[in-house]
């Protein structure tokens, strides 16, 4: 049972080398904050030895006034104590001694130069947290970073497994853990250290055997310790976990809240979020109840050492034995204090450093995430001119083993329109993300001017075709900056252009701020077809050789359809396009029209031939209804 909790526990604690690196690189702020904790913990500790000292001229003053007798045996005792002291008290001391000051001056010059440990001791206490603390900060900084940097790399089929409110968990509380380790766990760690060690160095070398009753009780803190940190660390994984999922429900309901409110599911929503909301406040509350045994348990042996100090120390004392004095047991009790923060804090840090391993190996799994669709190592980087083919392409969707592509041949010459036209499901979308490249073919080869896509460099493909989505994002930004979305440098009349391309100039004209109005996030403010619109206008601006329509008209009304396609019979001039539809469009010219049914090309031809062919797509035409120059129903 006690090996694998032990494994347990330090299984844990191994996804922390993963920090390691940022360690390294502000190494120059850790090196300093270790040395300004140690010179802060080694100014507070001369303390007790003043105290001692003071303490012991009050008895000699005090015994001197009642019994000159005792005074020869206290003063031996002093001496012997004085010479282990640190350096520089023991330079106090004599320097004292050298002037032979009153009783009162010693005891005033003693307090000054206490005060003067406790400004320096308080001085590098202030430099320690500015280093650490800010160290802290920085490799909050660059972690977050590095997570965004990451997830920007993941493939699109890793977002179909995995929730946005997990995502945005693990790159905001998950690091902001893992920050409470490098710098207030590591801080108080260190500075435990320091002063565990000055501590019993000074007691030992003191007094050994009252140094031995003060430490009597550190062996069951330790197995404390041990027992309660491994419970925090698998309680720490699930209540991670648990507000992953509460996140996730929020940020779905957010973002559904009108069709929430459309279908009265307020309640029901009410109760998800209840009950995810009490899971992990009863998984919180027991973490707490947990980490609360620790500061009692504390409280408790600092308390018996203290006890103990004295008890056994006055005994010495009254028996003038070991050599111990008043003073000796003052110096003891201050000890004992200076250790009650430190000790207390082991818990407390403990409970940080297992919190932070838990997230520190939630983070791992994402980084340690290799994306599936990568540039190459020796990447051809493409002037893209608009020749596609598609040679015997499959694909299967690996996350769900539903075969979307099958045997699909195409060849597509450099300005020629293509119309790809099916029913829902029937694997259109998928051909304009396999020529994305959004995913890579389960079998078949996808060429771009005769070369493969997984040999071109990704960014430069996906910079040089521009696709509007079915499903259309817009940013919580302007107009404007929407529409130059995929642009590095915008004109202002480059922005006009492709609204104007794309029927929408008039009625961004109509906004309060035109250009400069901002839209509500994922374009809540705008209607769905101004919306369409203001995404095929981010398609025009880059003046892209390839241009893949899928599905963006849907939300327009057929008068406004003609008028889009009107105009983007002008832009597409000279261009290769892909329109991919669930309906028939009369209004442009397709050099072919490919019909696709559970993947395969059912149909292929001009719209005349298919109409003569009688098939699928004909009875599609029939019953969307031939329309008139109008664009009405006939």
């Amino acid at each position: 049972m006690g090996t694998s909790l032990s494994s347990s526990k330090f299984s844990g604690l191994k996804h922390l080398k993963a920090l390691n690196k940022y360690f390294w690189k502000y190494r120059w702020r850790f090196i300093l904050g270790i040395v300004f904790i140690v010179l802060s913990n080694y100014f507070r500790i001369l303390t007790p030895q003043l105290t001692g000292f003071v303490i012991d001229n009050v008895q000699v003053e005090l015994t001197e006034q009642l019994d000159t007798a005792g005074i020869a045996a206290i003063q031996q005792k002093m001496a012997i104590k004085e010479d282990r002291y640190d350096l520089l008290v023991k330079r106090f001391i004599a320097n004292v001694g050298s002037r032979e000051l009153s009783f009162t001056s010693t005891v005033l010059l003693s307090g000054i130069s206490m005060l003067v440990l406790a400004l320096l001791g308080g001085f590098f206490m202030f430099l320690m947290r500015q280093t650490i603390i800010v160290m802290s900060r920085h490799i909050e900084f660059a972690q977050k970073n590095e997570v965004f940097r990451h997830y920007l790399k993941l493939d699109t089929n890793f977002y179909k497994q995995h929730s946005t409110g997990d995502l945005m968990n693990r790159i905001s509380e998950d690091v902001s853990r893992v920050r409470m380790y490098t710098g207030p766990a590591l801080m108080y760690f260190i500075n435990l250290a320091a002063t565990i060690g000055f501590s019993v160095y000074f007691m030992y070398s003191t007094q050994k055997l009252l140094t031995l009753y003060v430490l009597a009780p550190l062996p069951l803190l330790a197995v404390a310790i041990y027992f309660v940190n491994t419970i925090i660390h698998k309680r720490s994984e699930k209540i991670q976990s648990l507000l992953s999922d509460l996140t996730t429900n929020a940020q779905e309901s957010y973002s559904g809240i009108r069709v929430i409110k459309s279908f009265v599911q307020e309640k029901a929503m009410r109760f998800f979020f209840n009950k995810n909301s009490e899971d992990y406040k009863k998984n919180a509350i027991g973490l707490a109840k947990m980490e609360a045994i620790y500061f009692p348990s504390m409280s408790l042996l600092i308390g018996l050492s203290t006890l103990l100090t004295i008890m056994m120390g006055g005994l010495y004392s009254i028996r003038s034995e070991h050599g111990v004095t008043i003073g000796t047991i003052a110096e003891f009790v201050m000890y004992v204090n200076m250790l009650t923060f430190p000790v207390s804090a082991i818990g407390w840090t403990a409970s940080m450093i297992q919190r932070a391993a838990a997230s520190q190996k939630r983070l791992n799994e994402f980084l340690h995430t290799k994306p599936t669709i990568e540039s190459p190592a020796q990447a051809v980087v493409p002037s893209i001119q608009g020749n596609i083919r598609f040679r015997n392409v499959n694909f299967t969707y690996p996350n769900t083993g539903i075969e979307a592509v099958k045997d699909f041949d195409l060849d597509i010459k450099k300005g020629q329109k293509i119309a790809i036209v099916g029913h829902t499901g029937s694997g259109k979308t998928t051909i304009a993300q396999l020529l994305l490249r959004m995913y890579d073919t389960t079998s078949g080869i996808v060429e771009i001017d005769g070369v493969p896509v997984q040999r071109l460099d990704l960014n430069e493909l996906r910079k040089q075709v521009s696709y509007v989505p079915q499903d259309v994002f817009l940013f919580s930004d302007t107009v404007a900056g929407n529409i130059a979305f995929g642009v590095e440098r915008v004109e202002t009349d480059a922005v006009k252009r492709a609204a104007a391309g794309a029927y929408v100039e008039q009625e961004i004209l109509g906004f309060s701020n035109q250009y400069e109005t901002m839209i509500g996030e994922r374009g809540v403010t705008l209607s769905g077809g101004q919306k369409q619109r203001i995404s095929i206008a981010r398609a025009l601006i880059k003046e892209p050789r390839i241009v893949i329509f899928d599905d963006c008209l849907s939300a327009v009304d057929t008068k406004t359809e003609k008028e889009i396609l009107s105009q983007l019979n002008r832009f597409l001039d000279g261009k290769t396009a892909l329109i991919i539809t669930h309906r028939i469009l009369s209004y442009i010219h397709f050099d072919q029209i490919i019909v696709l049914d559970e993947g395969r090309i059912v149909e292929r031809g001009t719209h005349k031939e298919l109409i003569s062919q009688k098939g699928y797509y004909s009875v599609l035409y029939q019953q969307q209804g031939r329309e008139n120059e109008n664009g009405q129903p006939v």
